[in-house]
């Protein structure tokens, strides 16, 4: 690799961990486009396998961070996660029976849906000590299990992560503030990302040293995400409302490209 490509590889693997720390998914969205068109890797599958690497990786150390200053649900995220896997290994049964340019354009759209949606008041209050009990279990299992299986399912379908989806799925789910849905997604993120990078990796579509450039620059990346989140922590709803426009932009960027 020439000098132009590392300084590439390092930045797009520091806004990736910025993305993934701040607001806990768009991760995997970002880096394709970023691997292709910006680090110069030449195969559409190997900037796949290498972002899910790199993603997945990025996504657990932001974890950490989250971990560290109490941000994450376990149980809420185990249960999410699990179905989750269920429903991304069904979708990509389906996803693969359908055109990609079709496939982004529909995801595209269910971005600006998402995004759209946590525009509006919520009508349940938020529950900053929300946790999966057996005295619980009965009211969020419900919402937790079908979720997730249907953000699992789009994410496998549309073969692009889910961090956008995760997020508002974990808060429709449990009405958990925004900052813990951030870091509990991160769990879900990570799962997938590792499913999928596994996949791409035994297929040796995976450049290992971009992998390592993206890793690095994503600490620093990662580190400064999770700074600015306790930044807007006080203003949540500056934090989300930004979430939503960032989601519905890089949605119609989507949308717009594929058409």
């Amino acid at each position: 690799m020439d000098a132009v490509s590392i300084v590439a590889a390092l930045a797009s693997g520091g806004l990736i961990g910025l993305v993934l720390g701040l607001v806990g998914g768009g991760g995997s969205i970002l880096a394709v486009p970023l691997l292709v068109y910006v680090v110069g890797v030449g195969s559409p599958h190997a900037a796949i396998g290498t972002a899910a690497v790199a993603v997945a990786a990025n996504a657990l150390a932001s974890l950490a961070g989250h971990a560290r200053a109490g941000r994450v649900k376990w149980r809420c995220a185990g249960v999410f996660a699990a179905s989750g896997m269920i429903g991304a290994a069904l979708g990509a049964e389906l996803g693969k029976a359908i055109d990609g340019k079709q496939l982004l354009a529909l995801f595209g759209l269910l971005m600006i849906g998402v995004g759209l949606s946590m525009f509006r008041k919520r009508r349940t209050a938020e529950a900053p000590d929300v946790r999966l009990t057996r005295e619980s279990a009965g009211v969020l299992l419900p919402r937790l299990v079908p979720i997730g299986l249907a953000v699992g399912l789009a994410a496998g379908f549309f073969g692009i992560g889910g961090g956008f989806l995760i997020v508002p799925g974990l808060i429709l789910a449990t009405a958990m503030p925004l900052p813990y849905a951030v870091g509990t997604s991160l769990v879900v993120v990570s799962a997938l990302g590792l499913t999928t990078a596994t996949s791409y990796a035994a297929s040796g579509l995976v450049d290992w040293t971009v992998t390592a450039l993206l890793v690095t620059g994503g600490v620093g990346g990662t580190i400064l995400g999770i700074w600015l989140g306790r930044l807007f922590a006080a203003r949540k709803g500056v934090l989300e409302k930004g979430f939503a426009t960032v989601v519905i932009a890089v949605g119609s960027y989507v949308t717009l490209s594929s058409l």
